[in-house]
């Protein structure tokens, strides 16, 4: 059997390569492998190390929508020291006329993502609960003032974005 002409290989590879591009990564299952086995991804709470790294911040009123936030910040979390599979970072975002720093701390538990935040790292201010969603890249879920705290403060929603690459 003879060949294809030089030109004609490399365009086929070209062509190859653009189709491998534009598949969803889904769809590029290894062959013998189910569909489903390219997307599964561990829980947060089997690799809690996932959370670790820079985590884009979005707060907003619960009859609101998170295109018009009332906070915008960051959330850095690191392996805890004394905890293991749990989290602890900075907190830093915005809100009209200061900014907010804080301490937090939490994990992942049973799917369930559980952070306690301290803006003196002594008394807990916020209680947040949420769900990891997309493969843990993204998670969702409730800001509320902790037991004991101002009754003023609001409830909030959140979403958490990890940012790729970011340590």
């Amino acid at each position: 059997m003879k060949r294809p002409p030089k030109s004609l290989r490399a365009g086929l590879c070209l062509l190859g390569l653009a189709l491998a591009w534009a598949t969803p990564a889904a769809a590029q299952t290894p062959p013998g492998q189910p569909a489903s086995a390219a997307t599964t991804c561990p829980p947060l709470d089997e690799d809690p190390a996932r959370l670790h790294g820079l985590w884009q911040l979005t707060l907003w009123r619960p009859d609101g929508n998170e295109a018009a936030p009332v906070s915008t910040g960051a959330l850095l979390f690191e392996r805890h020291p004394d905890y293991p599979g749990s989290v602890r970072g900075n907190l830093k975002r915005s809100t009209e006329g200061h900014d907010v720093l804080a301490l937090v701390a939490g994990d992942v538990s049973e799917g369930v993502f559980n952070l306690d935040e301290s803006s003196d790292g002594v008394l807990m201010d916020a209680v947040w609960t949420g769900t990891p969603q997309d493969c843990g890249q993204l998670i969702r879920g409730t800001r509320q003032p902790a037991e004991g705290r101002a009754s003023g403060v609001p409830v909030l929603q959140f979403s958490l974005h990890k940012i790729p690459g970011a340590r």
